[in-house]
């Protein structure tokens, strides 16, 4: 018994040696895992794939990102086209626990009193402002007033905030202001927010310059990094390191403010009396190639986004199209110089037949036989093909090759399109003589039309003058006048700039309309078919693209007038009377720069600036709009103004009507000889639903002058032509 006791005792003797051998050969194998990974920890500043440097800067340092100013657009003088600027969204807190720093209540205290207020101030009814105020959600912090309440003037937040209303906040964010409002709208494009609900976030252009140059204007954010404790707040005396930001250039544009705002008038009164598909204007001083006024309709409003559904592009450079009648200046400058032209040889008009294709002359009757001198004048289209085949195809087309018709132009704008030039067959051929069977853009019809403005040397056009650095106000890049190559002869250049000023001046020719008394002006006109997606083209009296190029004067041109028309829907005159109320005092305004305008009508067509009406008196802001020779619109009972359109700032033409609402019951205005335009303020600014019938001037209206339209329903108002 005694040596099994003791045998057992040295078992277990045993078995404690070997537990103990194995916890301490356990113990030093994490051990030595522990060391190791300690010291690759250590040294590799990881764990568990976290960078615990980054992690630790992440901890106690705050990044904070120094946003760059973003540049300014300014005209040729360096007057402001666009510029940086502060918009508001508003958004009220509806938790009843949110309290202020000093324990008052910040929530929405009483919904119809905050519904009534907002309401003078945002496009919405009461009700709908209710609406907003009452989230489905019961555990909802915060609500927005969608669309409504964003983009807020700083004009209309200081007015809402002066109110005091609890629970009412808004967050600042950057934007872009346009002083001008439309304004070389399309060229000059906009921006928008990178993130729309990030205060500190940057804007991007979206179009135009502001696209073409985004990384000019841009500029370079810096960034600033201080230390902090474990609540967030910053170390006293801690150390600061800043990288700092770098603003944007500023860029000049070739731009000439008061012809820009003069061709806008010319315009917008042509599209409100015909409504085309699509004008453009453009003026380029043909010395320089420098574009000093640039326009198009449909245009819209920078500052407020109307319109911007229906013409998100720059259709100057966008757009490709048959250029029509005004390739004639191209094909007898390539006859003259090419030596193939003979002025007193006699050709019958009326019609041609080419490669299986009957040609036909605007008068398709014809003239009978008649000179080659006078195909060019009278616009002839069987003329033109006369000179293409005497040319032969080989030599028209080296010719429209030295005129770059098929190329880019390379001017700074976004998405320019090179166009082309249908050449297959022999139809093909002798249409690209007038025209037809070629397609461009306007601004290489510039490019190619200052050849015969400069001697037979072609011009580039420009539409950026310099870039200048704000912090040194160095030009760091300018743009000069840029040969592009010379396509005819300076004698070539002579006789054509002779023939288009026989367009005005003899009695058969299609320019008379556009013959401006004291001024030299040559032109040629155009009429261009429009393609069907069918194939063919457009018939009707109205389905063409009309067009007139114009130099002034014509023998030294100092100015390239080009104007194009897309299809009028409202044709109640002759096509060539349209532009020629753009074209003729157009042309007189370029002459008399600088001169006291004798034309009354001219001279009192400057644009007006809208200044603030805000808080002003009712009686007195009629009285001012009235000595400013503009027409008013009241909404309102009240005897103050709470709101305007157009806002302060902006441009408008003479006579325009400014709508304002004022601090009363919001009552209907009588909309007795309104515009559509005029109606359309009117729903912008009371936020009512309306639908138009017709066009022209308001005869009817569904709810009576006078009446309480706090309510939601449809408002239907008619419009006729007078």
């Amino acid at each position: 018994m005694s040596k099994f006791r003791k045998l057992f005792k040295n078992k277990a003797r045993r078995n404690h040696y070997i537990v103990g051998i194995a916890i301490l050969i356990v113990t030093a194998f994490f051990f030595i895992l522990f060391i190791q990974r300690f010291a690759y920890i250590s040294t590799s500043k990881q764990y568990d794939g976290v960078n615990l440097v980054q992690k630790t800067k992440q901890k106690y340092e705050h990044v904070a990102k120094v946003n760059a100013k973003r540049g300014d657009i300014l005209d040729v003088d360096g007057d402001m086209i666009a510029g940086d600027a502060t918009i508001y969204n508003i958004y009220a807190i509806v938790n009843k626990k949110s309290k202020t720093t000093t324990g008052k209540a910040d929530y929405i205290v009483d919904k119809e009193k905050t519904a009534r207020i907002l309401s003078k101030y945002l496009p919405l009814s009461q009700k709908e402002i209710r609406k907003y105020l009452t989230p489905k959600s019961k555990g909802q912090y915060q609500v927005e007033f969608g669309q409504a309440g964003r983009g807020l003037s700083i004009e209309i937040k200081r007015k809402i905030a002066k109110q005091n209303l609890p629970g009412i906040h808004f967050m600042e964010l950057p934007s872009r202001a346009y002083p001008n409002g439309v304004f070389a709208t399309n060229l000059v494009g906009i921006t928008k927010a990178d993130d729309a609900n990030d205060e500190n976030s940057n804007i991007s252009g979206v179009m135009g310059i502001e696209k073409y140059f985004n990384k000019v204007l841009a500029g370079r954010n810096g960034k600033k990094v201080t230390k902090i404790d474990n609540s967030g707040n910053e170390l006293p005396g801690s150390q600061v390191i800043e990288k700092s930001s770098a603003d944007g250039s500023n860029i000049y544009l070739t731009l000439n403010s008061k012809i820009q705002q003069y061709a806008e008038i010319l315009a917008q009164n042509v599209d409100e009396k015909y409504a085309p598909k699509n004008l453009q204007v453009l003026v380029m001083n043909a010395k320089t190639g420098e574009i000093e006024a640039a326009t198009q309709r449909p245009t819209f409003n920078p500052t407020t986004g109307k319109g911007l559904s229906d013409s998100w592009r720059d259709t100057l450079v966008e757009d490709q199209f048959e250029p029509g009648s005004v390739m004639k200046i191209l094909t007898l400058s390539a006859s003259i110089d090419s030596g193939n032209y003979n002025p007193d040889e006699l050709y019958k008009s009326g019609t041609v037949e080419v490669g299986g294709r009957t040609i036909g002359d605007w008068n398709t009757a014809g003239w009978g036989y008649i000179p080659l001198s006078e195909a060019f004048t009278r616009s002839s289209n069987v003329g033109m093909v006369k000179l293409e085949e005497q040319m032969g195809s080989k030599t028209w087309m080296k010719y429209m090759k030295k005129f770059n018709i098929g190329e880019k132009t390379g001017i700074e704008l976004p998405g320019e399109v090179a166009g082309g030039i249908s050449y297959e067959h022999a139809s093909d051929q002798a249409m690209t003589s007038f025209g037809q069977s070629v397609n461009v853009n306007t601004i290489q019809m510039l490019q190619a039309f200052s050849a015969i403005a400069n001697g037979g040397k072609m011009i580039k056009p420009q539409i950026i003058k310099k870039v200048v650095d704000p912090n040194t106000g160095k030009t760091t890049k300018s743009f000069k006048r840029q040969v592009v190559s010379q396509p005819i002869k300076a004698s070539t250049a002579k006789q054509v700039q002779k023939a288009m000023r026989q367009v005005v001046t003899k009695s058969y020719g299609t320019g008379l309309v556009y013959n401006v008394p004291g001024v030299k002006v040559g032109v040629k006109t155009g009429t261009a078919q429009i393609a069907s997606p069918e194939g063919g083209y457009l018939t009707g009296s109205n389905n063409y693209i009309f067009s007139v190029a114009g130099m002034v004067p014509y023998n030294d041109p100092n100015y390239i007038v080009y104007i194009t028309m897309r299809q009028p829907q409202k044709m109640t005159e002759a096509p060539e009377k349209i532009l020629s109320e753009v074209f003729n005092p157009l042309v007189k305004r370029l002459v008399n720069q600088g001169k006291s305008p004798t034309d009354s009508v001219e001279a009192g067509s400057q644009y007006v600036n809208i200044p603030s009406l805000l808080d002003k008196s009712t009686n007195d802001a009629l009285s001012e709009i009235k000595d400013m020779k503009l027409q008013s619109g009241v909404i309102g009972t009240g005897n103050k103004v709470v709101q305007q359109l157009p806002a302060s700032g902006e441009k408008v033409m003479p006579g325009q009507r400014i709508v304002f609402l004022t601090n009363g019951a919001m009552t209907m205005p009588d909309l007795s000889g309104w515009s559509k335009n005029d109606v359309l303020k009117f729903a912008e600014i009371t936020g009512k639903k309306v639908t138009t019938k017709g066009e022209g001037y308001v005869v009817k209206q569904s709810v009576k002058a006078g009446q309480v339209i706090n309510g939601s329903g449809k408002i239907i108002v008619t419009l006729k032509n007078k």
